[in-house]
C-alpha cells in the first residue's frame, strides 16, 4: 500500500466555487487499488500555504499528485491578474519544502499544454487525459522503483463505461462547497463530438460521447444525499443534451429513482422542446446554462457551432414557457466579427427576453484548436508562442475598445445582461452575502408568477 497526497490547486470561485471532481475520481481509483490517500483542496482549506505544508509533513506521502483545473479565467479584461500557473508553481515549492516524494501533475488545464506546463512548474511526471488507471499504475511503478515516462498518455485509449470510477468525496472538503455553493458536480458522460473552433473538450475527453453507467451515477447522487445532506447537483458534461439522446435515458432513470433532487448543467441551445424541458423539470431541473457563444449566424458559423440563432431563440422561448431560467454565454470579437455583426448580435440578444446573458470580449486562444491556427495565419500570435500566458483572438475587422463600447451601451439597459464578466462576479457576491447558494444568476430571472429562485443556506 502506498500513501498518496492529492492536491487540488484551483482557487477560482468564478462564477461559483466548484468541487474538485477530478481529484475525487483519482482518489476513488487509488483507494480501490488499495492505496491510502489524503485529499487536500487548497481553496477549501483557506488558501493557507502553512496549512498545506503542515498537511504534507504530517502525511509523509510516497507520491504527490497535483491537479490543475484552470490555466486562467478566460476573461480578456483580467489577463495576467487571473493566471493560475504561477500560484501552482508556488504550491509545488511549498510541497517540496516538506517532502521529497515524486510529483505527478494532471487535470484538464494540464492536458491542454502538458509539456509547457510541466517545464514551467518543474514537476517530475505528468498525466495527459484521463488519469484514474494511469495514476494507479504510475504510483505503483514509482514505489517499486521502476522507470516511469515523464509524460503518460491517457488520450489514445479512452476509458470504457466499465473502467470509469466513482468519485470519492471528502467530508471536510464537501462541507466547504456545501456552505459556499450548496451544490456538488458530477458527470453523466465524457467527450464531445462538436467541432467548435476554440474548444479543447474533444482533445481532453475524446471526440465522441461516452456515457457512464447511469445507475452508478445516480447511486453516487444518492450517496452524497444520504452522507452529506446535499440534494443539488451540477452535471459538468460538455453538453448535457446530446443528439444521441443519452441525456433522456439518464433523466428517465433519474425519474424512476425519484430522489427529490434539484439539478442543472451545460446545454446546447438546439433541439430542446418544451416537452423535454417539462420532463426534465419534473426530475429536478431548475435552470440551464446555454453555450450560445455568438450573437448572429455569421459569427456562429465562424465558430463552427452547427446551429443558427433561430435555434437559440426557440430554446429560449421553450425555457420561458416552462419557467426554467436560462443563462446564455456569448463571446464577441471572434472569427468574422465586424461592427455590423456586433450590431446584429445586440439586436438578437434583445430578443432573449427575461433570461440572463453573460458577454465576453475576445476568445482565449488555446493550442491545438482551429482558432489557434487561424490566429497564427492572421498574425495575432506567433507560431512559437506557448500560450501559457493568456492570449486572445479578436477579429481583425474590429477595434476592441469600440466593440466593447457597443456591448456596454446595450448591456447597461438590463440588470440580467452582464458585461464585463467582473460585473457579474460583483452581483453574485452580493447575493452570497444575502445567503443565496447555487447558480445565483437564476435569481435575476423573473417570470410572470414571480416565483422566487435560488438556494438559501
Amino acid at each position: 500500500m502506498s500513501k498518496v497526497f492529492l492536491l487540488s490547486t484551483n482557487i477560482s470561485t468564478e462564477p461559483y466555487p466548484v468541487y474538485p471532481l477530478g481529484m475525487a475520481i483519482i482518489a476513488g481509483a487509488l483507494v480501490a487499488a488499495g492505496d491510502e490517500v489524503l485529499q487536500y483542496d487548497f481553496l477549501a482549506a483557506g488558501e493557507s500555504e502553512q496549512g498545506l505544508a503542515t498537511a504534507v509533513a504530517g502525511f509523509s506521502p510516497d507520491v504527490i499528485c497535483l491537479s490543475l483545473r484552470n490555466i486562467d479565467n478566460v476573461d480578456s479584461f483580467a489577463m495576467e491578474d487571473a493566471w493560475y500557473l504561477a500560484q501552482a508553481k508556488e504550491l509545488l515549492a511549498v510541497v517540496r519544502s516538506k517532502s521529497s516524494a515524486p510529483v505527478i501533475v494532471g487535470g484538464s488545464a494540464f492536458t491542454i499544454m502538458p509539456e509547457a506546463i510541466l517545464d514551467y512548474i518543474g514537476a517530475e511526471y505528468g498525466v495527459v487525459g484521463e488519469g484514474e488507471q494511469l495514476v494507479c499504475s504510475i504510483v505503483k511503478n514509482l514505489v517499486d522503483g521502476l522507470a516511469v515516462p515523464r509524460l503518460s498518455d491517457g488520450l489514445s485509449l479512452p476509458l470504457t463505461m466499465e473502467q470509469m470510477v466513482s468519485p470519492l468525496y471528502d467530508r471536510d472538503i464537501i462541507s466547504y462547497y456545501q456552505e459556499e455553493s450548496g451544490q456538488i458536480n458530477l458527470q453523466t458522460k465524457r467527450g464531445c463530438p462538436h467541432q467548435c473552433v476554440y474548444c479543447t473538450y474533444p482533445s481532453l475527453e475524446g471526440n465522441r460521447f461516452r456515457p457512464q453507467d447511469f445507475g452508478a451515477v445516480i447511486d453516487d447522487i444518492e450517496k452524497v444525499q444520504c452522507d452529506f445532506g446535499i440534494s443539488s447537483f451540477f452535471f459538468t458534461d460538455s453538453v448535457f443534451n446530446d443528439a444521441q439522446g443519452h441525456y433522456l435515458a439518464f433523466t428517465e432513470e433519474l425519474a424512476r429513482r425519484d430522489l427529490g433532487i434539484t439539478w442543472t448543467g451545460f446545454f446546447r441551445p438546439q433541439g430542446l422542446s418544451r416537452e423535454e424541458l417539462r420532463f426534465m423539470k419534473s426530475t429536478g431541473l431548475y435552470a440551464v446554462e446555454l453555450g450560445t457563444d455568438a450573437g448572429c449566424d455569421t459569427t456562429l458559423k465562424g465558430l463552427k457551432k452547427g446551429f443558427q440563432f433561430a435555434d437559440v431563440l426557440a430554446v429560449n422561448e421553450a425555457c420561458i414557457a416552462e419557467e426554467i431560467p436560462a443563462a446564455h454565454y456569448v463571446m464577441f470579437g471572434g472569427p468574422d466579427e465586424t461592427y455590423a455583426t456586433v450590431a446584429e448580435g445586440m439586436g438578437n440578444i434583445e430578443k432573449i427576453a427575461t433570461n440572463v446573458v453573460f458577454a465576453f470580449s475576445g476568445l482565449r486562444i488555446l493550442p491545438g484548436t482551429e482558432l489557434h491556427q487561424r490566429a497564427i495565419a492572421e498574425q495575432i500570435v506567433a507560431a512559437d508562442n506557448s500560450l501559457l500566458m493568456p492570449a486572445y483572438y479578436f477579429s481583425p475587422h474590429i477595434e476592441v475598445e469600440k466593440m466593447n463600447e457597443m456591448i456596454l451601451a446595450t448591456f447597461k439597459q438590463r440588470r440580467e445582461w452582464i458585461f464585463p464578466p467582473s460585473e457579474g462576479q460583483k452581483r453574485l457576491e452580493v447575493m452570497r452575502r444575502f445567503g443565496y447558494r447555487g447558480l445565483l444568476w437564476d435569481t435575476l430571472v423573473s417570470f410572470e408568477k414571480g416565483r422566487k429562485r435560488g438556494l438559501k443556506k
